[in-house]
């Protein structure tokens, strides 16, 4: 049918263009927001498109204490952060080191403890990992930190020379959205995204620049500030921006053609956001979004779109509560390269999308036979051996390796 007949092709069925749209896509539930439509054709409920591949799930580490995030050494084997405050080494055969020492102070209360960790791209040269984590502050405050230090391998791991980066500001007192997933750009640079805290006096900082709460940061490896930062030099702003106008984003990952950063951040009542993060751009949060607030009221003034705000590349509602997330560039699974890879804590699946250049074509939800336990996904990455690996945000947490499978 020719796009310009279809408006009236759906009038004289007595449907909407929104309410088609609704109907399809992987998650048969209505939104949240049944009124609100999407700002182009594909930006939410992408059609299912089934990949048909058979994979085997392999249970490495059991007993972890809400696992967060997983980085790979050289040799294959892992380092996993658990929240309370511990870091692990997980070797192939699945053994579990005794927890890393050398780690400062941390706020494990409620979304706080140690969040996410990455190893530097010549750790081979100079043994360095970072890791984020919430950090404690005076009068009960508290904000996002990132630090950095040398592993030392062995029967007893530690980390030695430890410096913190990095320190979001202001501090306050709250126990929610640290974001904290951390990304190294092409050029060596660190990206960190961080959360607006959740309350009301962090929410509306995410749109400020004298602050870094709902923002995605940008420094050098040492903490410095790079010069071609989109903010360098003016008067009030906070030099450590790359974007603004953020909720909380736990996804985030580098797409390997282009070398862009993408996230995936939380909405409340639906709207979660796909977005590709560009220098300087401002997000939306919390004057435009998707969805509605916890509490059933519009969000802000109930808008979706604004001059000089981004949209988002994709949207959900309801929502999957994405945390991790990979392109996956392997040759284990040929059917899913190019494929990004999205962990679900609300809905308790891994998400696959399909991509055509920057849009999402298609999606496909998998181990969905974790949801009978309401099993958590926090983080997925890919391993040097083409694997997919995972982490199941659980009081008796799981380490899984999906492979191709071997059943006929």
């Amino acid at each position: 049918m020719p796009s310009a007949t279809r408006p009236l092709a759906f009038a004289l069925l007595g449907l909407s263009l929104s309410a088609t749209v609704f109907a399809q896509g992987v998650d048969s539930r209505p939104p949240n927001a049944a009124a609100q439509k999407p700002a182009f054709e594909g930006q939410t409920r992408a059609p299912e498109q089934k990949s048909g591949v058979a994979f085997d799930v392999i249970p490495l580490v059991t007993g972890l204490e809400r696992p967060w995030a997983i980085a790979f050494l050289p040799q294959g084997r892992m380092l996993v952060t658990e929240r309370p405050g511990r870091l692990r080494v997980v070797s192939k055969d699945g053994s579990l080191s005794a927890p890393v020492a050398g780690l400062p102070a941390m706020d494990a209360r409620g979304q706080g403890g140690l969040l996410d960790v990455v190893v530097d791209p010549d750790h081979a040269r100079n043994g360095l990992i970072y890791w984020s984590y919430a950090e404690p502050r005076e009068g009960g405050l508290n904000n996002t930190a990132v630090a950095r230090g040398r592993f030392v391998d062995g029967a007893t791991p530690r980390v030695e020379n430890v410096e913190v980066i990095f320190h979001q500001s202001p501090s306050l007192a709250s126990t929610m959205h640290f974001g904290s997933r951390l990304v190294f750009g092409r050029d060596g640079k660190l990206f960190i995204t961080l959360g607006e805290r959740s309350i009301e006096e962090g929410r509306h900082q995410a749109q400020r620049m004298d602050g870094l709460l709902g923002k995605v940061a940008r420094i050098n490896p040492d903490g410095t500030i790079p010069e071609d930062n989109p903010f360098v030099g003016k008067a009030g702003v906070k030099p450590e921006i790359w974007s603004i106008g953020h909720r909380n984003i736990q996804s985030a990952a580098l797409h390997p053609v282009t070398g862009e950063l993408w996230e995936v951040e939380h909405g409340a009542r639906g709207g979660d956001e796909l977005n590709i993060v560009r220098k300087g751009r401002d997000y939306g949060w919390p004057t435009i979004s998707y969805g509605i607030e916890y509490r059933g009221t519009p969000i802000t003034g109930g808008i979706t779109s604004k001059e000089g705000m981004e949209q988002p590349a994709y949207y959900w509602d309801p929502v999957i509560a994405p945390s991790g997330m990979v392109f996956y560039t392997g040759n284990l699974f040929p059917a899913w390269k190019g494929s990004v890879f999205i962990g679900g804590l609300a809905s308790t699946n891994l998400v696959r999308l399909s991509l055509d250049g920057d849009r999402v074509v298609g999606e496909e939800r998998l181990l969905t036979d974790l949801q009978p336990k309401r099993e958590r996904i926090r983080d997925v990455r890919q391993g040097p051996d083409g694997a997919l690996y995972l982490v199941t945000d659980e009081a008796q947490g799981r380490l899984l390796k999906l492979v191709p499978s071997t059943r006929r």
